[in-house]
């Protein structure tokens, strides 16, 4: 039987079409994105695709990535990294291999993906997390960035409209306008 939330998760049978996740010691089922999501995904492959390629990365939307620090699982909605980023086993990625993760924030993620996840990401390892932030009063898009065991120390935001300049090894001017649907 299993004892701890990641063993739990490993012993569950697959369920197509939702992510499982451990976040701060909870089990967290939900359902794969809505369609808003899943176009702001498309846009962010769609944008840091050719970045990635120029640096021999790849881009996974939607990836398994265990945790560095605790080994549990959680699935960003776009990650970026190396092609030969480490593996945990055969179905996941190490978040210390990464160079960027980002999340959607939606009405059921709002605490996780605010609060809870950029302090995971890193103190996983994760230099970079955008938070794209479509239901925020305004819309908004932020860069966390300078991880440390505390969280990330550097917060930049703007209005989804505005350029957010994400610094090397990425060294990409980002066009949030791209997550507006017109």
């Amino acid at each position: 039987m299993p004892v701890t939330p990641r063993e739990f998760v490993d012993w569950l049978p697959p369920m197509p079409g939702l992510h499982i996740e451990v976040v701060n010691g909870r089990v967290i089922v939900s359902p794969r994105g809505n369609p808003q999501q899943s176009w702001i995904i498309g846009q962010l492959v769609r944008h840091l695709g050719p970045i990635a390629d120029k640096r021999d990365w790849d881009v996974w939307p939607e990836l398994d990535v265990c945790i560095a620090w605790t080994r549990d699982p959680l699935i960003p909605d776009f990650a970026m990294g190396p092609e030969d980023a480490p593996r945990w086993g055969d179905d996941e990625i190490l978040s210390n291999g990464l160079v960027l993760v980002a999340e959607v924030v939606s009405r059921s993620s709002v605490r996780e993906d605010r609060e809870d996840k950029p302090v995971i990401y890193a103190k996983g390892g994760v230099p970079f997390m955008l938070v794209i932030d479509p239901i925020a009063e305004p819309p908004t898009v932020s860069l966390w960035s300078d991880p440390g065991d505390d969280g990330y120390h550097t917060i930049t935001k703007v209005k989804m409209g505005e350029e957010l300049p994400i610094p090397e090894p990425v060294d990409y001017v980002l066009d949030t306008s791209a997550f507006i649907k017109g």
